[in-house]
């Protein structure tokens, strides 16, 4: 499998936002994402990091 986990960076720490995300692209200003589960969530911010090797996308607010 080759979905990721999206975290939120904040003040240097990460938070778990969204996890086996499968889809990801900006929408409308946003980022709109989708994972295995379909479960859908817009974010307000930017792509800080996406590591394809650790599964990983980092987000940072706006």
């Amino acid at each position: 499998m080759c979905e990721a986990n999206a975290y939120i960076e904040t003040e240097g720490k990460e938070e778990l936002y969204l996890e086996n995300v499968d889809i990801l692209k900006p929408e409308d200003g946003k980022i709109y994402m989708k994972n295995l589960f379909g479960e859908q969530k817009f974010f307000e911010g930017s792509i800080k990091e996406i590591s394809l090797i650790k599964h990983r996308i980092i987000l940072k607010k706006s």
